[in-house]
This record gives structure tokens, C-alpha cells and sequence, in this order.
């Protein structure tokens, strides 16, 4: 089957699933602001109503939005989902948690040789399907490509960013150094809180995965937790991160040759003070084990409902910059990425241009699961540089 780019009659560009949601309704937003002219867009969500509500304030940004179509799509509706899949030649999904609800609409993208974005940060969620759904998905033509969020593209785009001011076929080391502020909202919550109940589920998809992929033997790539230890650039503390970055930035460099050789990847937290990480350990452990206990975990969901999200002030007071530190061929170069509000504005920047990039942009002609860095490389960096995302080299 031929790429989903390659099927103009398809009635529309790009299709939002979970508009109605905090951080769809964001991405709505940031796409009624800057999708471009010719770009056709729709709403897709399990309540036509709150779909038209979302489309009255898009009016107010744009009045020509005031047509714009509303597809009728349920997470539990298989067959909703390949309506939706099979009229769009991109799909924008925020409805998560992704384990419980988001595998019904990878497959319905698979089949159809449709491109799809996420938000995911659940590894276990993006090794079940690229066990099940890569191989159609790379026969189809589909470019699956989770995680287009702040998990993972500053992470993901900025040690891309960092690899291309090194030297090119030598064996390269980053780290990446990772400050931010902000709020969480009701649907991370819940996907966090979902991703702590799952230990076992994870281990044994990581094991899946691990059985049928098919790795690179002219080159090798890792990402490794490292150790507590100063930040030398920050100042502060250092601390291991145990997020999905570094398992995307590994795949990535796995994907692009110019990587090189053997890449090496570490992630951490950088914090002003030792005990503010200590602190947070605590707080997320406790987390954690509640998370094990399904009475505890039904009291914790109820304190933010999904839907709900931090109000514009704080998001406007919110922010992040990540540091790289790069090394090989005896050259050493310390980028950052920063940016806003990163949980919600940012990732609504991130995960449209994602969309439309996939939608418009020259590419790499790769299908199946990929990685934001792998998927899109140099288009997306321009698109998030124009976007006032900042990608820039602090010391050479």
C-alpha cells in the first residue's frame, strides 16, 4: 500500500482525536493559530456536543473555523476508530491513558497507511505496539510516531540537535540535563498513576519487544541510568531519570547513522539542591506504591479529574531547559533547549507541528514505529525553531 501522503482524496490532512480533552483542546487551539491555509483539519471525539463547544472557541481565533467537520470516534469503538483512521491522512490522538484506550486507533492507523501522533510517555505501551502493530504498520506505509510531547521531543530533537555539532563516524557520549516547572493535570495523572500500577505488564512488554526486534550490527547505541553526582553546568545535583527519553534517544540513534558508531546516552534530573531530589524521590516512591493498592489509586485519580489542567497564569509562569553535554573525536559542546509551559503549551506546539509536519514536510521515507528524531530530523528542528522553541549551541 502506498503512504498515507500519497492519497489526496482522503477528505482530510490532519484529524485531532481527543479534543475535548485539557491537552486537546490546547493542540486545537495552537493548530486553529498556525495550520496553514490549505491544511484540511477536523475534531474527532466520543461527544459530538463537547466537540461543538471546542469549535465555538475556535472561532474566536478563527472565523472561517466555524465549518469546521466533527467526527463522531470512541476509544472503545474499533470501528469509529477506522472511519476516522481511513478519511485522514495524519491522526493526533491526546486520549490516554494510552495502555487502556490508545490501542485500538494504532491499529486502525496501521491498516490504513495512516500517520499517527502521540503523547505517550508509557513504555509499556509503545513496546506492546510496536509488537504488534510495526509490521503492518511498515507494509501499510503508516509512520506510528509516539511521543511527540515534552516526552520525548526536547529530549529527542535536542540530542539530535547535540550529535550534528559533533564530529560525523566516531563514537559519541551525551547527557542530557533536564530543569523544568510546571503542573500536571488530570489526564497525565492518570497515566502516571496507570504507569506505576503496571510493573509487571511493563518488564514483560520490554521482553517482547526485545524478542522480535531487529537491531543495527554495524553500530550500537544505549541509554544507561548514571549516577548521583554534581550538575557541572547547572549547578546542583545530577540525578538519574528513569522516563522513556532514553529508551527514544537510543532509538534513534539505532535509526540515523549520524549517530555514529557507538552512541551512548545518559538523562537526569538537575536540581538547585541535593534534598530537593531527595525530596522528590520520597514523594514519587510513596507514589509509586500507591499506585499498587486499586483503593489508594481510586482516591488519588479523584483529586484531579481528567479534563483538567493547570489555568493560563501558571502555565504562563511555567518553563524548561534541558542541557546537553556532548563528546567525541576529542570535540566537547554544551547545547540546551528551552521553551514554556512544558507539560501543556509546549506540548501542544510540539505535538502540531508534529502533525503538520508529517502532513507537509519532505521526509525521510521510512514507515512503522518510529522516533520523532528518526521520523522527522531537520523538519521538525526548523518547524520548533520557527515556533520559538530555542535550540541553541552554548559552548562550543
Amino acid at each position: 500500500m502506498a503512504p498515507a501522503d500519497s492519497t489526496p482524496e482522503r477528505p482530510y490532512d490532519i484529524v485531532l482525536f481527543g479534543a475535548t480533552g485539557f491537552a486537546g483542546r490546547l493542540t486545537a487551539e495552537y493548530l486553529a493559530r498556525h495550520a496553514p491555509a490549505k491544511c484540511r483539519w477536523a475534531l474527532a471525539g466520543r461527544n459530538v456536543a463537547k466537540l461543538e463547544g471546542v469549535r465555538d472557541r475556535l472561532v474566536g481565533i478563527d472565523s472561517s473555523l466555524a465549518d469546521l467537520a466533527l467526527l463522531s470516534a470512541d476509544a472503545t469503538d474499533p470501528a469509529s476508530l477506522r472511519a476516522v483512521a481511513e478519511s485522514t491522512r495524519v491522526v493526533i490522538t491526546t486520549v490516554g491513558p494510552y495502555v487502556l484506550y490508545g490501542e485500538p486507533l494504532v491499529a486502525a492507523c496501521a491498516r490504513a497507511g495512516t500517520d499517527y501522533v502521540d503523547l505517550t510517555g508509557e513504555p509499556e505501551f509503545v513496546n506492546d505496539m510496536f509488537v504488534r502493530h510495526n509490521a503492518q504498520a511498515v507494509e501499510s506505509g503508516a509512520r506510528i510516531v509516539h511521543s511527540c510531547g515534552f516526552d520525548s521531543i526536547p529530549h529527542d530533537l535536542g540530542v539530535y540537535f547535540t550529535v550534528l555539532q559533533l564530529p560525523r563516524n566516531v563514537p559519541l557520549r551525551v547527557s542530557g540535563f533536564v530543569r523544568a516547572s510546571g503542573t500536571i493535570s488530570g489526564g497525565t495523572f492518570a497515566s502516571v498513576l496507570t504507569g506505576f500500577s503496571r510493573g509487571r505488564q511493563n518488564v514483560a512488554a520490554a521482553r517482547g519487544r526485545k524478542a522480535i526486534e531487529v537491531l543495527p550490527t554495524d553500530r550500537s547505541s544505549r541509554a544507561t541510568l548514571g549516577r548521583p553526582h554534581p550538575d557541572q553546568v547547572n549547578g546542583g545535583w545530577a540525578l538519574p531519570l528513569p522516563t522513556i527519553d532514553g529508551q527514544v534517544i537510543a532509538r534513534s540513534a539505532r535509526a540515523v547513522p549520524r549517530y555514529g558508531p557507538d552512541f551512548h546516552y545518559s538523562h537526569y534530573l538537575s536540581v538547585p539542591h541535593l534534598y530537593q531530589g531527595v525530596a522528590g524521590a520520597i514523594g514519587v516512591g510513596a507514589l509509586a506504591l500507591a499506585a499498587q493498592l486499586p483503593p489508594a489509586r481510586r482516591t488519588l485519580q479523584k483529586r484531579l479529574a481528567p479534563g483538567d489542567g493547570p489555568p493560563a497564569d501558571k502555565r504562563a509562569r511555567s518553563w524548561f531547559k534541558v542541557t546537553f553535554v556532548g563528546e567525541g573525536g576529542g570535540k566537547r559542546v554544551i547545547t540546551r533547549v528551552s521553551g514554556g509551559d512544558p507539560g501543556y503549551d509546549e506540548t501542544a506546539k510540539m505535538l502540531a507541528e508534529s502533525a503538520l509536519c508529517l502532513a507537509f514536510d519532505e521526509l525521510p521515507t521510512l514507515a512503522g514505529q518510529l522516533t520523532p528524531a528518526a521520523a522527522m530530523g531537520d523538519a521538525l528542528l526548523a518547524r520548533l525553531q520557527h515556533a520559538g522553541m530555542t535550540f541553541e549551541v552554548v559552548h562550543a
